[in-house]
């Protein structure tokens, strides 16, 4: 499919300049970009790529001399990323799935299905199971006895949905997620030399070995409107209330949620990172790949924690912290400038030791 530069301009709200009827299929980087591509080059210092490129069209920041590459026409953003969003969501090919129910999905006969909901092939759907209109389910996902699928859900390949989790409109999850997994609780019939660790930081007290008991998870999760979980993703029912996460929240691939942790609306969980049971996070948060939180504690609206922060106390709103463990982002930059000068420190502490030692000697 081809769009014309005045389409695609009128898609992301830009202004196209040049000749608007040139038309083009694919986004390209300008190296790499032919005369039917869109070269993307939306600052300066991605200028000089396109001195050499053989497109026709491209994407260029704000009063940009596009004339001066050569260009029959361009496209002038204010906000690249911005333009970025519109621009590929217009641009995206799709994965390929086939609209309809699909021979070889099994469906409980109780479940509900909405108007034009499609299915892949080898996908279980469990019994009383209600999936939204116009959502898409892909190949070998299972969706759980009494689980709820809003409107335009789109689950990709291998997506699985446990009993009794319920999830707003436009949904979106990446291959290999499962949501609804049993949480980590597990309790000895006595005292255990982890309890005592934790309350001692550092003597067990003589606890004796051993065996873990089952905590069970009759709790589930809940899931608000406009989520995304990325691939791989683990999220953990909870023990007695559900798991939640918000409107507008964003998961990267391989993020963790435990037992009863709640996740505020428009919160970003970047990959790896990794939420102990019974976290409550904030809205608008930003965790930064690799983040680890203590199982417990509270993380305050628009806190904002550097790739991989270890947070194991309360952090208030609006805090910006990094390290582990976490303090913030200034105090840890400056503890960082002292370690790297460590090394000199000791030695002028050496020089100095030597100094005062002849003193005595001479004394």
């Amino acid at each position: 499919m081809t769009y014309t530069i005045a389409e695609i301009a009128e898609a992301v709200g830009a202004t196209a300049v040049g000749d608007a009827s040139v038309t083009i299929a694919r986004a390209a980087e300008p190296k790499d970009a032919g005369p039917d591509d869109l070269a993307l080059a939306m600052s300066p210092k991605y200028g000089e790529a396109l001195v050499d490129t053989k497109a026709q069209a491209a994407v260029l920041w704000q009063n940009a001399d596009w004339q001066s590459y050569g260009l029959k026409a361009a496209i002038l953003v204010g906000r690249p990323r911005m333009a970025m969003a519109g621009l590929t969501q217009m641009l995206d090919a799709g994965q390929g799935f086939i609209p309809g129910i699909h021979p070889s999905a099994v469906i409980d006969p109780t479940a509900i299905l909405g108007d034009n909901v499609s299915i892949g092939p080898l996908s279980v759907i469990m019994s009383h199971a209600r999936i939204g209109d116009g959502s898409v389910i892909g190949p070998h996902c299972m969706i759980g006895a009494d689980a709820v699928v809003g409107q335009q859900a789109f689950l990709r390949e291998m997506v699985s949905i446990g009993a009794r989790v319920t999830i707003g409109d436009r949904f979106i999850c990446q291959p290999g997620a499962r949501i609804g997994s049993d949480g980590f609780s597990f309790v000895t019939p006595e005292v255990s030399g982890a309890e005592n660790v934790r309350k001692t930081l550092g003597d067990q007290d003589g606890a004796k070995a051993q065996s873990y008991v089952r905590i069970h998870s009759l709790g589930s999760v809940e899931i608000g409107d406009d989520v995304e979980i990325g691939a791989n993703c683990t999220i953990d029912n909870g023990t007695i209330r559900n798991t939640q996460i918000g409107n507008g929240t964003k998961l990267d691939n391989q993020v963790h949620l435990g037992h009863n942790v709640r996740v505020g609306h428009d919160t970003l969980l970047c990959g790896q990172t990794g939420v102990s049971g019974s976290v409550d996070i904030g809205n608008n948060v930003v965790l930064a790949g690799q983040c680890g939180v203590a199982d417990n504690v509270f993380v305050g609206d628009g806190v904002i924690a550097g790739g991989a922060t270890k947070i194991v106390s309360n952090v208030p709103a609006g805090r910006v912290i990094m390290g582990y463990p976490a303090v913030k982002m200034d105090t840890h930059t400056d503890i960082y400038k002292a370690q790297r000068r460590l090394p000199r420190l000791m030695r002028d502490v050496a020089a100095l030791k030597m100094t005062v030692s002849k003193l005595d000697t001479s004394e």
